[in-house]
């Protein structure tokens, strides 16, 4: 394997797009975020509402959508083995089961999202704009998981620019739909305000399933034809699957537990946190461009066995991720009062999200090399490792971080402080395996 393949110039060529197209999701829900945090009157609840959604569904994307990573890895490590043609028909039957448990998923909590709300402490208004919203975005919830398994087949195949293509258009008519539906149009459509949020999402996430389908039977040679019931990769696909599934659900974890104990702050503690929440997901996603590039040129590398070279990617992408980081924190530090204005103006949540927000962008290098590593250690197929990474920060970091920053009363800062010392450990065990495993195997 040549060195022009971790070259900056290449890397980039890979993680550009990816950023662009990783930053679609948090942006879409930004937007959200931003414009009904300034809807009149309601404003402060319907932000409140929407971070709780928000979360929620993410826990659901993202523990089903890591299949993402698993066809991205097998794909890319075949094509670095040179036996692309062997695996053409895994995709569809990835792609049928993804979306078959998700329509399961659907359909079961459906009819419990009202206990499910109040489980996560909304009550009041509050939680009928919960369940107002989430009755229209959730039915976007399959189509997201369609649209993160095509990504994964471009990715496998070394290619970030169509995945970025459709974020961009999916991001640009949600956005213009946003304004339309929640603040209305004067004389042609009325303010729908909150429901408006929850239509322009929907709408956005089924032209990018659309536009999905298209290029992926355009674009490549991978068929959507279910040939034949079971691939033989379909084993490896389940079990890594599988291990993902559980680690999602441990990240996601965190993630209730600290919209939960903001939740139960009041009102103003849980709109703070949501526009924490959104800017930590859009410098994540913004971070993890080069955890894709670390996943795409891993598999590959590993299907390559080309360890040294391995070795020399894992380097590179971790320093421009740390990179990228430090100029993120800079900019959150210098513009935390304009960063937060952008999503209320409610001048008390202002106030509460600026005390505690110097938390979330200090911390940024480290997530970076838990956000790159994530990626890297997909590519290599380590999911098992991965699981047992993110168990343990949950059940031995954040978990008690939480419970001793809730008996001192740190209120939000507490709960950034948490999840800081998950982000350090996810980072430092990554760091430690990969040394003792794939340094000595270069060698």
């Amino acid at each position: 394997m040549t060195s022009s393949v971790i070259s900056f110039r290449n890397i980039n060529r890979l993680a550009v797009p990816a950023i662009i197209s990783g930053i679609a999701e948090p942006i879409l829900s930004a937007t959200d975020t931003a414009v009904v945090g300034n809807i009149p009157v309601t404003g402060t609840a319907s932000l409140a509402a929407v971070g709780i959604v928000g979360s929620f569904l993410s826990m659901l994307i993202w523990v089903l959508a890591q299949t993402r990573s698993v066809i991205s890895a097998i794909v890319s490590q075949y094509l670095g083995a040179g036996r692309l043609e062997e695996i053409k028909t895994l995709p569809a039957q990835a792609i049928l089961f993804n979306i078959g448990l998700s329509i399961t998923i659907l359909i079961v909590t459906v009819p419990f999202i009202k206990e499910i709300f109040m489980i996560l402490k909304a009550e009041g208004q509050v939680l009928e704009y919960c369940i107002s919203y989430y009755s229209i975005r959730v039915w976007g919830f399959p189509l997201s998981l369609f649209v993160f398994a095509v990504f994964g087949i471009f990715r496998g195949l070394q290619n970030t620019f169509w995945p970025m293509v459709i974020a961009l258009i999916g991001v640009f008519v949600n956005i213009l739909l946003d304004f339309a539906l929640v603040y209305g149009i004067q004389g042609v459509l009325a303010p729908m305000h909150l429901e408006g949020a929850a239509w322009a999402s929907l709408f956005s996430q089924i032209l990018m399933a659309v536009l999905s389908l298209v290029l992926v039977l355009k674009k490549t040679e991978v068929s959507l034809r279910l040939e034949n019931l079971w691939h033989p990769e379909m084993k490896r696909f389940l079990i890594m699957s599988g291990n993902l599934f559980i680690r999602s659900l441990a990240l996601n974890v965190t993630f209730l537990l600290a919209v939960r104990e903001a939740t139960t702050l009041g009102t103003k503690y849980i709109a703070a946190h949501s526009i924490a929440v959104q800017l930590w997901l859009f410098f994540a996603f913004f971070i993890d461009g080069y955890g894709g590039a670390g996943n795409i040129l891993g598999g590959r590398l590993l299907g390559a066995r080309d360890f040294k070279t391995l070795v020399a990617m894992a380097k590179k992408v971790n320093v421009y991720g740390v990179l990228v980081a430090c100029v993120l924190a800079g900019i959150g530090l210098l513009f935390t009062g304009t960063l937060g204005s952008v999503f209320s103006k409610d001048q008390e949540v202002l106030s509460i999200f600026s005390g505690f927000f110097y938390i979330v962008v200090l911390m940024l290098p480290i997530n970076a090399l838990a956000f790159v590593g994530d990626g890297i250690f997909k590519g290599l197929g380590e999911t098992g490792y991965l699981r047992n990474v993110l168990l343990g920060s949950t059940l031995l970091g954040f978990i008690p971080t939480l419970w001793i920053a809730r008996y001192f009363d740190l209120q939000l800062h507490g709960v950034w402080i948490a999840i800081s010392v998950w982000m350090f450990l996810r980072g430092i065990t990554l760091i430690i395996k990969f040394r003792n495993k794939y340094v000595r195997l270069s060698l």
